[in-house]
């Protein structure tokens, strides 16, 4: 059966460590904005993108978002709604990987045991890819023929796969020990870049196999837990250094044993740096961390409730309303009263007074 070969280094439980502690923070920060749906939104559009562009794609971050926000399956629906104009198996690439993502989402709250990781589900997933961008039959159909990998950007041939005969027998086998109980034995990260790994190596299809290979070991991710609220964008990391990244991925294959170490080690080191750009993001909107003891649950704060939490920081924990017209300028005095109404029902500010003399303070 196969078994992953890997080191457990310095290197790695750092990494490790950095992700455990930033997941922690950011699963229970004390301040959940009500724009987490930003958050999540964002971080699809920028895998969408950085994980198309990353083989070749050339369409910009910007027009990249534009064709995730019209949410069309066709080209020329896209086309039409978005005002993109490129080449259509640009467009068409991020339409198949949105879909891809959207399915992923859709499996929230879903386990290893309720989803299954296995060639049928591979298979599915590359549909998805390579919709209207293959022929049918090659879509979700294993390769009949030798490919080799090359640099998007040089051409230069870096790798070599197995042979066509070999893919069914090595996907297989490698799913057989992702089911097996010494799977399970491994931390979920490390598992999920073996699979990144694995797929890459086996390269089963023609085309789209870098897409499948990150789709699932997101998906499996997210099934072991650690989704960290869908905010975070690995693609970014890679396609920010394509070289680095392909370099890791050769490590192993150049290695007689097959050795993941140096892999692994790139893999959890760009989560980390993912997660903790996204705790950093937490941090800045959870300025009080013994909010949550005090009110004995999460809080979700719009961006205006947020600032006015800040300005009451700034003025000793008091404020008026009319105050909060020179810190909101743009917003109406109506919506800054339903604002501040809010937080008082919250349990995270009081209102003391009456009429023009009423004015707001922290709960302590």
């Amino acid at each position: 059966m196969y078994e992953p070969v890997y080191r457990i280094t310095h290197t790695l439980l750092k990494a490790v460590g950095l992700i455990e502690g930033a997941r922690e923070l950011i699963e229970h920060a004390a301040l959940v904005p009500a724009y987490e749906a930003q958050f999540r939104k964002e971080a699809m559009e920028r895998t969408v993108h950085h994980g198309t562009h990353l083989e070749g794609n050339e369409l910009s971050k910007e027009q990249a978002q534009k064709i995730v926000a019209v949410a069309e399956t066709r080209v020329e629906g896209a086309v039409q709604r978005s005002g993109v104009t490129a080449k259509d198996r640009d467009i068409q690439e991020v339409i198949n990987y949105r879909k891809v993502l959207t399915w992923i989402d859709q499996q929230e709250g879903k386990t290893t045991e309720t989803v299954k990781l296995n060639a049928d589900l591979l298979c599915e997933l590359h549909k998805l890819v390579t919709e209207r961008i293959l022929p049918e039959e090659e879509q979700g159909a294993y390769r009949q023929v030798q490919v080799v990998v090359s640099n998007s950007k040089t051409g230069e041939v870096s790798y070599r796969p197995p042979l066509s005969i070999e893919v069914p027998y090595q996907v297989d086998e490698f799913f057989e020990w992702l089911s097996s109980s010494q799977a399970s034995l491994h931390h979920p990260v490390l598992k999920a870049g073996v699979i990144h790994y694995e797929l890459a190596r086996i390269h089963p299809f023609t085309d789209g196999n870098g897409r499948v290979a990150r789709a699932m070991a997101l998906l499996s991710l997210f099934l072991d837990g650690y989704d960290v609220k869908r905010f975070f964008s690995l693609e970014e990391y890679y396609d920010a250094d394509p070289v680095e990244y392909y370099r890791a991925l050769q490590s192993a294959s150049n290695d007689e044993q097959l050795d993941l170490t140096r892999w692994l080690e790139y893999f959890t080191k760009g989560l980390a740096i993912e997660l903790d750009k996204i705790k950093q993001k937490v941090l800045l909107l959870s300025k009080d961390m013994q909010l949550k003891t005090k009110v004995g649950y999460q809080v979700a704060l719009s961006e205006r409730q947020i600032t006015i939490l800040e300005a009451m920081q700034r003025g000793n924990g008091k404020i008026v309303s009319s105050d909060l017209e020179g810190v909101l300028p743009m917003v109406s005095l109506d919506t800054i009263l339903r604002d501040l109404k809010d937080l008082v029902n919250k349990g995270l500010i009081k209102k003391k007074g009456h009429t023009k003399g009423a004015y707001y303070v922290l709960v302590e």
